[in-house]
C-alpha cells in the first residue's frame, strides 16, 4: 500500500488522505527518495537536494504533506545521514 497516493490516484485500491495507512505513507517517502536517489540500469541518480525538490512537488499530491514536511524539516541533518549511509552501502556492495 506504499503506492497509494496522498490525492487517490496510486494503488492497489486507490485510497486517498489518511485513508491511507500511516505506516504506507511514511514508506511511500523513504521508498521514493532511495528511488530517486539510486542508479539504476536505466537512470543515473538525482542528486540528495534534486531528489528533494522532486518530492517537494509532489507535496499534497503524491504525499501526505504533514509527513513531508517532517521528513524535510531538518535538511542538513538528513543530508549528513544520507551521505554516512551511501557511503557504508557503497563499502558493504564493494566488499562483497
Amino acid at each position: 500500500s506504499h503506492h497509494e497516493k496522498w490525492n487517490g490516484n496510486g494503488y492497489p485500491r486507490g485510497l486517498e488522505g489518511e485513508n491511507i495507512p500511516l505506516s504506507a505513507r511514511i514508506v511511500a517517502i523513504a521508498d521514493v527518495f532511495d528511488a530517486l536517489t539510486s542508479k539504476r540500469p536505466y537512470k543515473e541518480a538525482f542528486s540528495f537536494f534534486e531528489a528533494i525538490r522532486i518530492m517537494q512537488d509532489g507535496r499534497g499530491s503524491h504525499f501526505d504533506p504533514q509527513i513531508l514536511d517532517v521528513f524535510t524539516s531538518d535538511l542538513v541533518r538528513l543530508e549528513e545521514t544520507y551521505h554516512v549511509i551511501r557511503s557504508k552501502s557503497e563499502t558493504l556492495s564493494f566488499g562483497s
